[in-house]
């Protein structure tokens, strides 16, 4: 029923779509800024071949119309903003890469917090699942969904037809770090690295520059999780 919908009501303009991965397991990693960026991620990894599977935020999964269609594709709820260590998300996706699936996993842990909306800082959820499954991470930047659905809006506009740009990125280097130990400073590491390249990617699409500094909540005295105010 969604995918009729979305295809009246959003048009995808993806850059170098070759980069995807058409078979295997592997981490999906986009940017994160709109509450409907889990459909339009579903969709558009549905047009490229493959059938998706997402860790995303459990709140999502409590919106009307979207929470139902997330149970019902076998999608995996996030507690505690992002976190996946030690979690039943982490077995879910182990057994996804068992059968040759991908997985979505925001790195962000929650929409960015950041003004203008660029990637914030990242948690490890996505890395740490790529590095202990030993399979690629590829990081992916959109820009458009907040002209669906505006940030913490639970109102769809789905008219007139929107665009939507995707980049999809290299499968990020994770070499250096296979085989170390998994400690916080390992993993803060290689998410620097993913965060990075979504950045760069979404600096493309967007035409702009990011930041020099990468939007961290703590330093604003923004929660980590829920609604706040831009």
């Amino acid at each position: 029923m969604i995918l009729p919908v979305i295809n009246l009501a959003v048009r995808f303009k993806v850059t170098d779509a070759e980069k995807f991965p058409r078979a295997g397991a592997f981490v999906m990693a986009p940017n994160h800024f709109s509450e409907i960026d889990p459909v339009l991620m579903g969709v558009l990894s549905w047009k490229l071949g493959r059938a998706p599977r997402f860790m995303a935020k459990a709140s999502v999964f409590q919106i009307p119309g979207i929470g139902w269609l997330l149970h019902k594709s076998g999608q995996i709820p996030v507690q505690r903003g992002g976190s996946v260590r030690g979690s039943e998300p982490v077995k879910a996706a182990r057994r996804l890469v068992e059968r040759g699936q991908m997985v979505v996993v925001y790195p962000e842990g929650s929409l960015t917090r950041d003004p203008g909306m660029w990637p914030m800082r990242g948690k490890t959820g996505a890395v740490r699942i790529a590095l202990e499954q030993g399979i690629p991470i590829v990081p992916v930047a959109h820009w458009g969904a907040q002209e669906i659905m505006p940030r913490y809006s639970k109102r769809l506009r789905l008219f007139p037809r929107k665009t939507v740009l995707v980049k999809i990125g290299d499968p990020i280097d994770l070499g250096r770090f296979r085989g170390r130990n998994l400690d916080p400073a390992t993993l803060n590491e290689a998410t620097t690295l993913v965060m990075a390249a979504i950045t760069q990617l979404l600096e493309d699409l967007r035409g702009e520059t990011a930041p020099a500094k990468r939007w961290n909540p703590v330093e604003h005295d923004q929660k980590e999780t829920g609604r706040f105010e831009a």
